[in-house]
């Protein structure tokens, strides 16, 4: 059974995966080869796997695909939610051809304005649970597998008044490239997506619900989930190793041998915009 597991599932990044996805696995299961001027990633799949909190939104989301869904309404920092997708991998046995981890969320304000549970969870779901997943999947992946673990640009740069986000998705940045250069001779790829600011997703409206002060004014220049996962998905075809969908966060890691100090300068004007 060969099948696509995306995490954070439920709405933004992780919801659009599903759908393009699907279309995809449609396009290459029907021998058309159109997908290929479409710019599509098609990957033949016998079931995507969505995974999140909210069942709700994942039982609707398997509505409106038509790969079949298997909705696995688990929290990702719990151990007993892990637990539960290992036994369900041991006991299939898949052929995990895609990994999405998409889920992930973000806090802006000052220290004193971010509780600490809310510091841990960031933690938690952005860093532990994008491993413990990936880890759990790789035995089930076989050469041409694709990995895409969903960063930021915030990976590039260190973020005052979004510092915790920030250091999680420089983590799995990190992790991200250096798994790649393992897997290279199992023929398994890994892509860290990095994009700038996604205006259409629920992520900026919950990451400024703890910003009352108002440290990040605006987002200016802000992408669409659509282009995201459409370039994103061409790059892991390609295999590459990053992708920045867009023109800032390209510009963000060409930035990278800047010194820190400058860029984070950079940062305040910005978000004061």
């Amino acid at each position: 059974m060969r099948i696509a597991i995306v995490t954070g599932a439920s709405s933004g990044l992780g919801a659009e995966y599903v759908r393009q996805l699907d279309i995809g696995s449609r396009l290459a299961m029907s021998g058309d080869a159109s997908y290929q001027l479409k710019g599509c990633f098609a990957q033949p799949l016998d079931e995507i796997w969505v995974i999140a909190r909210r069942e709700e939104r994942l039982k609707q989301l398997k509505t409106v695909v038509k790969t079949p869904v298997r909705v696995l309404a688990l929290d990702l920092t719990r151990k007993e939610a892990l637990n539960t997708l290992s036994a369900m991998l041991a006991s299939l046995r898949p052929d995990v051809r895609v990994l999405v981890n998409a889920a992930g969320f973000g806090k802006i304000g000052s220290w004193k304005d971010i509780s600490g549970q809310d510091a841990a969870d960031m933690i938690d779901l952005n860093c532990r649970a994008a491993v413990a997943v990936t880890q759990m999947v790789l035995p089930y992946m076989t050469r041409g597998g694709r990995i895409l673990e969903i960063c930021s640009s915030a990976a590039f740069q260190p973020l005052p008044y979004l510092n915790v986000y920030a250091a999680t998705k420089a983590f799995l940045y990190r992790y991200s490239r250096a798994l790649g250069r393992e897997l290279v001779d199992q023929g398994i790829s890994v892509t860290a997506v990095c994009p700038y600011w996604v205006k259409d997703t629920w992520f900026i409206s919950n990451a400024r619900e703890t910003d009352q002060v108002g440290y990040i004014r605006s987002f200016p220049f802000a992408t669409r989930e659509k282009f995201v996962v459409r370039q994103s998905l061409s790059d892991a075809a390609q295999r590459k190793p990053v992708s920045t969908p867009g023109a800032v966060s390209t510009v963000q890691r060409l930035g990278l041998l800047l010194p820190d100090s400058f860029k984070m300068d950079l940062w305040d004007l910005i978000r004061r915009l």
